[in-house]
C-alpha cells in the first residue's frame, strides 16, 4: 500500500489517501492547504488519472483560496481525468441541509460553489443511498458535504459512475465510495413498432 497524509489543525482538516500500489501507480502528488493531489495510472485501465482529496475550510475566504488552488492545477493539464472528492463543506442547493438556518450565508456559499463548479467544468456523480454524508452527534443537523466531482473527460471514459453513500460508524461524516465501472452491455437492441 501506498499512502500519503496532512495533519489536522486542532480537530479539522486531517487528510490520509492511501491506495493499492499495484493498481494505481502513483507518478506526482502535490500537496496543499486543504488537499492532496495524486497523479498516476490506474493500471487496470493502463489510464493517467488525478485524483484529489479534499477538506475544505468552513470559512468562505480560505473556501475560495482553495477553490482558486484547484482551478489552477485543472488548467495545468485540462484534458485530463480529473477526480475531486470528499468534504467540501458546501452544499449545492437548499434541500441538502437540514436542521441549520443560516439562509443567507447558505445562499452566498451555494452560489460560489456551483459557479466554480461551473468553471472549472465539473460534474458531480449521481448518489445511491443516504441523502446525507454530515450529521451533528446529536442528529438535529445534517447536510451533504461528501461528494464526488468530476472532469468531462472522465465521464466520457466512465460514463456509468455512482457515488454510494456508506453507514457512519464513529465519525460525524459518512464514508463516500466511488464505483468508475465501464460497462459493455452488448449491441442494442433493435425493435420496430407498424402502427
Amino acid at each position: 500500500m501506498g499512502w500519503e497524509f496532512q495533519p489536522a489543525i486542532n480537530t479539522a482538516g486531517g487528510l490520509l489517501c492511501f491506495w493499492n500500489e499495484q493498481v494505481f501507480k502513483l507518478e506526482r502528488k502535490e500537496m496543499g492547504r486543504g488537499f492532496i493531489l495524486l497523479e498516476g495510472v490506474w493500471t487496470q485501465e493502463n489510464q493517467k488519472i488525478c485524483v484529489v482529496n479534499i477538506y475544505s475550510p468552513c470559512h468562505s475566504q480560505q473556501k475560495r483560496i482553495l477553490c482558486d488552488s484547484l482551478k489552477q492545477l485543472t488548467q495545468q493539464d485540462p484534458e485530463g481525468l480529473w477526480c475531486f472528492m470528499r468534504d467540501f463543506n458546501s452544499i449545492r442547493h437548499h434541500s441538502e441541509r437540514e436542521g441549520v438556518s443560516h439562509r443567507g450565508a447558505d445562499a452566498s456559499n451555494i452560489h460560489d460553489f456551483n459557479k466554480w463548479i461551473a468553471e472549472v467544468e465539473l460534474e458531480e456523480i449521481p448518489c445511491v443511498g443516504k441523502k446525507f454524508t454530515w450529521f451533528k452527534p446529536n442528529g438535529v443537523a445534517k447536510s451533504r458535504l461528501d461528494m464526488f466531482l468530476v472532469s468531462l473527460n472522465w465521464l466520457n471514459k466512465w460514463p456509468a459512475c455512482t457515488s454510494f453513500t456508506l453507514d457512519r460508524n464513529f465519525f460525524d461524516h459518512c464514508p463516500i465510495l466511488l464505483r468508475a465501472k465501464a460497462v459493455e452491455w452488448g449491441p442494442k437492441p433493435f425493435r420496430v413498432f407498424d402502427c
